[in-house]
């Protein structure tokens, strides 16, 4: 779940921080949270192409089997409130009949996993789901893989859609995305949803949750110097609804395990927005908006002390993260997983706030801040 960048996993690195330096002597002496986190981590990597196969696969299956490929869209438009990620009725048969070639398909789908996010949250999903498996006794490897696959697929689609909407990258490949986008959630509600109804409910408000979020930032760019604490909350719901109910679905959203797993993915991820924003600024060269460094940044009219109290707030993301690990039933099989995954999230966060001291760009942004 930790970040973009692979340069913050290096020995340097983690030499850095001091999460950091306590994962190498983790490392050293190949306590159980490290070693579950290396099966897993290796297991993804093992799993990763024939994971990617699959999906290629069904993708193209829903697209060449789908008879009225406008109304598709339509609904999905429809469904996430915006007609800016949609095809226009005469661009559909064009890039529909180049994504029926398997080679191309292929290709656009590895560029949208070619994501940490993605990468980083696999290994989470696989964990979570043995822990709850073998608290409550059940073992069923093909449902594991729907729900995970599932999620991950969900999760995927803000990554085309978030480039649609930023058009910062893959700028010739945009449209190709445009027409990939609603058979993405069809594939994930059809593997989420063997989960059962609870499941699928759960995933459903999420979905809706996390556009809420989106919607709101888009709303928040308009008037960055009137944000409020309330709306910067409501928007990070954004982080919350995506993790927090692939949390609570691994345990196929049963209490108390659903509940303990939503609340510590829910607020790790709130505490890696945080960490996502400081290194945006370095990588941009300004203050996001919305983000909590601009919020804190305008309040204090400073924005070193904006950053610091960032980081500060993501100190207490994390602390919240982490009252879950003690909620968790005694014995939990994959507690030590969960303690050393906080760890990379708080190595992560601090890795970039000492990136930005270093780079001094204070006076840049300070020119840049909304007035």
């Amino acid at each position: 779940m930790s970040g973009k960048d692979q340069s913050v996993v290096s020995k340097e690195a983690l030499m850095s921080t001091k999460p950091g330096k306590q994962i190498m002597k983790q490392g050293l002496f190949k306590s159980k949270g490290y070693k579950l986190f290396n099966k897993y981590k290796e297991e993804t990597e093992n799993e990763f192409p024939n994971f990617a196969e699959r999906f290629a696969k069904g993708l193209l299956n829903e697209i060449k089997s789908d008879n009225n490929p406008n109304s598709t869209q339509q609904a999905f438009a429809d469904e996430v409130g915006s007609t800016e990620i949609i095809l226009n009725a005469s661009e559909i048969e064009p890039i529909k009949s180049k994504l029926e070639s398997p080679d191309i398909l292929k290709d656009r789908v590895l560029r949208i996993l070619n994501s940490n996010f993605v990468k980083m949250t696999f290994p989470v999903f696989n964990a979570l789901f043995d822990g709850a498996a073998e608290y409550s006794g059940r073992n069923d490897p093909q449902l594991r893989q729907d729900m995970v696959e599932g999620h991950i697929l969900a999760i995927d689609l803000s990554e085309p859609m978030d480039r649609i909407v930023d058009k910062d990258e893959d700028l010739e490949y945009l449209d190709d995305y445009k027409l990939m986008n609603p058979y993405i959630l069809k594939l994930a509600r059809d593997k989420i949803s063997k989960g059962g109804d609870e499941v699928l409910k759960e995933f459903e408000e999420g979905f809706k949750d996390a556009r809420i979020g989106q919607y709101l930032d888009e709303k928040l760019k308009s008037k960055p110097t009137k944000i409020t604490e309330e709306e910067m909350t409501l928007s990070y719901k954004k982080y919350r609804a995506v993790m927090g109910t692939a949390g609570r679905n691994m345990a196929l959203a049963e209490r108390p395990l659903g509940e303990i797993f939503y609340l510590g993915m829910a607020r790790a991820a709130e505490g890696v927005g945080c960490g996502n924003e400081i290194e945006d600024s370095i990588k941009n060269g300004f203050v996001k908006i919305p983000s909590w460094p601009l919020y804190y940044s305008l309040l204090a009219n400073d924005v070193k002390k904006g950053f610091e109290i960032t980081l500060e707030k993501s100190n207490l993301y994390l602390q919240d993260a982490r009252l879950a690990i003690e909620l968790l039933p005694d014995g939990f099989s994959h507690k030590e997983f969960l303690e050393f995954l906080f760890l990379t999230v708080d190595h992560y966060n601090q890795y970039w706030y000492n990136q930005l001291q270093k780079a001094n760009k204070w006076s840049e942004f300070e020119s840049k801040l909304p007035k």
